[in-house]
């Protein structure tokens, strides 16, 4: 890891850059909120569940943990490959139990960020509730503390900061469905920005797992 500077309460201390901030992974943040202080962070759970709960920062990272390579695919242009940490999203659902009409979950974040994913979509065993990134916690320009990754649809289905899980019975527009971009969030064929090599690639659709 390269070292970089940071202020915090008028000193200056020493951190590491995290691999995606090294690779120069362009940060996007439409909300223009703060850091989330991962002490006072909670994840809560609603709609369709046995029991709608609550999880702490420290709760989640006592999860069973998983470290899987997987490809983030922004739809303007560009696709990282990275090894993230955190949790599957099939031993989550081993704790939170959904109820059998739920068909779609609505992440949100606490800016007004929201984005619905189909169940089916979300059986890929890729998918993750993501708190670190290759041995560093994950920054929150990078959507720190807590954030998805959802490796076979478009990045924009891959909530950041993310505080907030429901369950639902139906698929609900979100962010940036309802400026145009589509529900589902299905990759296209086309052509990416590999950011790991500085390459452009054609892909032919769906989860890139061919570099």
């Amino acid at each position: 890891m390269i070292p970089r500077l940071a202020k915090r309460f008028g000193k200056t201390h020493i951190i590491d850059m995290s691999v995606l901030d090294k690779l120069g992974v362009p940060a996007f943040n439409v909300e223009k909120g703060d850091s989330i202080d991962s002490a006072t962070y909670r994840l809560k759970v609603t709609g369709l569940v046995e029991e709608e709960r609550e999880f702490s920062f420290e709760e989640i990272k006592r999860m069973p943990f998983t470290r899987q390579s997987a490809r983030l695919t922004s739809v303007s242009g560009w696709s990282v490959r990275a090894e993230w940490e955190g949790v599957s999203w099939a031993d989550f659902l081993k704790l939170v139990r959904p109820k059998s009409g739920a068909t779609h979950v609505t992440f949100k974040s606490p800016g007004g960020y929201d984005t619905s994913v189909g169940m089916k979509d979300l059986e890929n065993p890729r998918v993750m509730i993501v708190y670190g990134v290759e041995g560093a916690p994950l920054e929150s320009k990078f959507g720190g503390p807590v954030r998805m990754i959802i490796p076979n649809l478009w990045g924009y289905k891959s909530c950041k900061w993310m505080f907030e899980i429901e369950f639902k019975d139906h698929m609900e527009n979100g962010f940036w469905e309802s400026r145009g971009y589509t529900p589902e969030g299905y990759i296209e064929p086309g052509w990416t920005l590999d950011v790991n090599t500085r390459q452009r690639r054609p892909i032919k659709g769906g989860e890139i797992v061919e570099f």
